[in-house]
């Protein structure tokens, strides 16, 4: 099974933007000499939440800093990009990078980012879709032409061209279900973060295969994508865990303010709906303790021990084969992020 990282570069009170992508890009720099397999780039705008807006560009700055690890996006959001460039950053960085890359792709949740890119959040699943097809046509053709809703584009070729089939390493992040079924149709392999009970995310993903292999493609295992906080105490493990998953409640509904229900309104996105009540209610210390545990509980934490055998029930429910993990959330401080890594490259990945 690979084990990767992914940074995710949240502001930090009191730290320059500067200092905090300096952090996690240390941390980056970590992950090829502790024995990690892959490093993944997030992707999101204009505010604090993770100040990481080009992940093809963060990765090729690694691509030449490494040579073994995969390198991933999870993920790029398609509706906010111009397919075309897509493609080419992909094709770009597929040579850069001797074809060690893959991709994740989502269609975003957050009204502020869609408001910074003018795009009107009622069209996010007809772009997605079709910058989706159309990236895959682009990367396969060595010329084509495109006629559809969004896109008009006259006969033309991507160059370079990519190295290693990067289509066929295509994955996609699907938390509503109707999300799942138009991803499942167009091939790709899902990428999970992990948001749920691990039975109920093991469910979502065996009906995301069902619907792969119902339309004629192959299911690939999933990507998973986790919190972790290792120590040789479980309590300091848990002590850990809980105060800085606890403040990601916080940046989620500063970026994303599910609290005010807006989305239930917003065509394609009625499931996000759903979330305002649970969000609303963070402000109650005792709803937000109940709801910070259940957080912890789903996510490795632990001794080394524990987190191996956390990683295996996954793997045995899921039938995960690529774990992204991230070590620093919630503002914790550098070091102890570095400690929470170190200590699982060692003792649980190696």
């Amino acid at each position: 099974m690979k084990v990767g990282i992914a940074l995710n570069m949240l502001q930090k009170p009191g730290l320059s933007d500067a200092a905090v992508l300096a952090e996690h890009m240390a941390l980056g720099d970590l992950a090829e000499p502790l024995g990690f397999d892959s490093l993944f780039a997030l992707e999101h705008h204009f505010t604090g939440y993770a100040m990481s807006p080009a992940p093809t560009q963060l990765l090729s700055y690694y691509a030449g800093r490494t040579k073994r690890i995969t390198l991933g996006t999870a993920v790029i959001v398609l509706p906010w990009h111009d397919p075309i460039r897509v493609a080419e950053q992909i094709a770009l960085l597929d040579v850069m990078s001797g074809g060690r890359c893959l991709f994740g792709f989502g269609r975003g949740a957050a009204s502020v980012e869609y408001a910074g890119f003018r795009i009107p959040m009622e069209e996010a699943r007809p772009r997605f879709v079709e910058a989706a097809r159309l990236i895959v046509t682009a990367l396969t053709s060595d010329a084509f032409e495109w006629d559809g809703e969004f896109f008009k584009i006259p006969r033309t070729s991507i160059r370079p061209r990519p190295i290693s089939h990067p289509e066929r390493r295509f994955y996609a992040s699907s938390v509503s279900p109707e999300s799942a079924e138009i991803m499942a149709k167009l091939g790709f392999g899902v990428l999970v973060i992990m948001q749920n009970e691990w039975p109920k995310a093991a469910q979502d993903i065996q009906r995301y295969q069902e619907l792969s292999s119902s339309v004629g493609h192959a299911p690939r295992p999933p990507i998973i994508l986790t919190n972790v906080s290792v120590a040789d105490s479980r309590t300091e493990a848990q002590e850990r865990a809980e105060r800085y998953l606890a403040r990601k409640w916080d940046s989620i509904d500063a970026h994303y303010h599910f609290s005010d229900g807006h989305l239930a309104t917003v065509k394609g996105y009625e499931f996000y709906g759903g979330m305002a009540k649970t969000y609303s209610k963070m402000k109650d210390e005792g709803y937000r303790k109940k709801a910070t545990e259940f957080y912890v509980k789903i996510q490795v934490t632990g001794t080394p021990d524990d987190c191996i055998q956390q990683v295996a029930e996954l793997r045995r429910l899921t039938g995960l084969d690529h774990l992204v993990t991230e070590f620093a959330f919630g503002g914790m401080p550098h070091e102890q992020s570095e400690i929470n890594m170190r200590l699982f490259a060692d003792r649980v990945v190696g």
